[in-house]
């Protein structure tokens, strides 16, 4: 059976889009959480590697996300220009920055805290803000603009079409996070000493560590 080259150029390009969303860092993040086995902290053992669900929790001042002012542990932000050619257009990546403090999970008297190098996240994109053609930037979103070595208007005054996208972990979130666990002495963590003992998470075998507060990722449901 032949198909018409509309048939055909659909499906490839339905392939493409799939393909792409299958290897994006949203779904390697979700899927690797969502399939590891969930370990409570009072059950975890040093040398296991599971999935661990707990409340975030700073450790000494917060950080101030840039965006949205907000108190966090952490944020993520994802800053992209529209790029017009033609009758068509992209968007650019001008700025993808992610910070993290210190802070803890803590899951009802015990705690963890993570030690990874190899860090893959996808934190929930919950503030977003826009500029372009009337409609102007605030001063905020101006300032963390320049910060990063860019503007907000064209060399002709114009204003630039930019979305600007933030995710943070906040005190008293939900987080889930899958690694291999050491239970040391809060002292050896780094940490003050009221906390005793804290399970630290480094990366997996693969030296992987996976960190979410997507609603999915922080179900039970998969409880050992």
């Amino acid at each position: 059976m032949k198909y018409a080259p509309e048939i055909i150029f659909a499906i490839v390009v339905a392939t493409i889009l799939m393909g792409a969303y299958f290897f994006s860092k949203k779904a390697v993040v979700k899927r690797n959480l969502k399939k590891a086995p969930h370990k409570s902290l009072r059950q975890f053992r040093s040398g296991e590697t599971a999935r661990i669900i707990g409340t975030v929790e700073c450790v000494g001042e917060p950080l101030i996300a840039p965006l949205s002012g907000r108190n966090c542990a952490h944020y993520y932000i994802h800053v992209q220009q529209h790029i017009s050619s033609g009758k068509s257009g992209h968007w650019k990546t001008l700025i993808e920055e992610e910070v993290s403090g210190t802070f803890v999970l803590r899951d009802g008297d015990k705690c963890a805290i993570i030690k990874a190098n190899d860090i893959k996240s996808y934190i929930v994109e919950d503030k977003k803000y826009a500029s372009g053609f009337m409609n102007d930037p605030t001063e905020n979103l101006k300032t963390y603009l320049k910060k990063h070595g860019h503007d907000s208007e064209t060399y002709l005054g114009f204003n630039k079409k930019i979305r600007y996208h933030e995710g943070v972990l906040e005190p008293g979130e939900q987080t889930a996070v899958l690694g291999k666990g050491s239970w040391k002495k809060a002292y050896e963590a780094g940490l003050p000493d009221h906390y005793y003992e804290v399970l630290v998470i480094t990366g997996n075998d693969k030296g992987k560590l996976y960190l979410s507060d997507d609603p999915d990722t922080v179900k039970k449901e998969f409880s050992v």
